[in-house]
Order: C-alpha cells, then structure tokens, then sequence
C-alpha cells in the first residue's frame, strides 16, 4: 500500500523504515515541525521537584538537547505517557522510569500512586499546543505540579500545489495521523489545494477520536484501538 506520513521529523522516517519492512510504500509529508526551548527546560530544572513528566517523545527530546547538564536528573522519577516515550527516555539514560498506559488521564493516575497532595511535586516537561487531559486530572487530584513549556509545534509551510502533485497518479492507500494539529493542518492544506478527503486517501487512520473529530465529513477513517503506533499500524 501507498501510505501518507505527516508526522513530524525525526519520527517521519522512523516510522517510514517500519512501513517499508511491512512491504508498504511510505511517503513522508510533516504537517508540524518542533520548536525547542532549551532554556524553559534549564529553568524547569532549577526548581524543586520530586519526579519528572513527559506526555510525548518530543519532550525527551527536549532535555536530550540538554547533554551532560542533564545527568544529575537521570535518576529521577520519570513518568512517561506510553511505552514510546518511556523508550525515548530509557535510551536517553533515565533509570526510573513509571510507564503510563497512554494517556493524560490515566498517567495522572500513575502519579497520584507515587505523589499525593502534600508529598512531592512534579515537573512536567510539556508541548504546545496540547491537550489538558494530563494537568486537568492532576488538579482534580490536587497533585502540586509545574508545567514547563519545552517546546512548540509549528505548521510545515508546503505549497498548495503540494498534495495535488502527490495524488496526481491517484489517491493514497492510508494516511497515518497522530494528532488532532497535523489533522487540521492536513485538512487546511486539502481545501488549499482544492481536493476533497477521497481525492486523497482512501482511508485515514487516527491514533486517538479526538483526531478523528477534525476530519471533514465523508473521510473513511478508523482509530485505533490503543493510543500507540503498533496499534495504529495494525489498521493497515
């Protein structure tokens, strides 16, 4: 099958290399590209905390950004959002790493089992835009928490005549799609570009509902069944 990735770069090509082994045609198009703010995280650091939180890979590399200034927070609590971003953290060296089970929610619920309202606080390592789920259920559980902007995503600037071009030959087999902003970005290119959803793809594949939602009507779409690339790929 053909297949569209628009996830940003470096995460494009590692899951180009995972759809090519599957015997699939994988073009990357990046919708969103990241904005690292270095010195955010070098400020987050200097306040007082007992655990680390990530809800995204990209955070970990925001703080791989950091080098060997980094090495004396290794050994601090790290709570990942999924089992991606745990592995981006355990290779970046982390040694205590609580794994959620891929979402805010339900990572909030991780740390309420380590942190209670008067024990601990949490740095939360955080990207914009994003979803509130993660600090909404950590003050409902009156976790004291700091959030540190670490980075930002930014539309990619392509031509309008970029997707034309790519379904020139006819519309992709699938595309692959991880977040409600590159769903947008996709579909605001689409009418740039004067085509509908089927002129593009015969099948769009979302991580979550949420970026189902943003899909223009008349998109066949499917989510997948766990918020996590081996789910979504399992829908090809």
């Amino acid at each position: 099958m053909r297949v569209l990735v628009t996830r940003p770069q470096p995460a494009a090509e590692k899951t180009a290399l995972k759809l090519e082994a599957m015997g699939h045609d994988a073009v990357v198009l990046p919708m969103m590209q990241a904005q690292h703010f270095a010195a955010a995280v070098r400020a987050g650091f200097e306040r007082s905390h007992d655990a680390i939180g990530v809800t995204s890979a990209e955070a970990v590399r925001v703080l791989a950004g950091l080098g060997p200034a980094l090495q004396p927070h290794l050994a601090t609590p790290l709570f990942a959002v999924g089992a991606a971003t745990a592995r981006a953290a355990t290779e970046l060296g982390f040694t205590d790493i609580r794994v959620g089970t891929g979402t805010g929610e339900a990572l909030a619920e991780t740390v309420a089992g380590f942190l209670g309202p008067e024990t601990g606080s949490l740095l939360y390592f955080a990207g914009l835009p994003r979803a509130d789920g993660f600090e909404h259920a950590l003050r409902e559980r009156a976790i004291d928490h700091v959030t540190v902007e670490c980075y930002r995503m930014n539309p990619v600037g392509h031509a309008p005549e970029t997707l034309p071009a790519l379904v020139q030959a006819g519309p992709f087999d699938a595309v692959l799609l991880y977040s409600r902003e590159t769903a947008r970005r996709l579909v605001a290119l689409m009418r740039e570009g004067g085509l509908d959803a089927t002129g593009v793809s015969a099948r769009y594949l979302c991580l979550s509902a949420s970026v189902k939602e943003v899909l223009p009507v008349g998109a066949t779409a499917s989510v997948a069944a766990a918020p996590d690339e081996k789910s979504l790929l399992s829908l090809l």
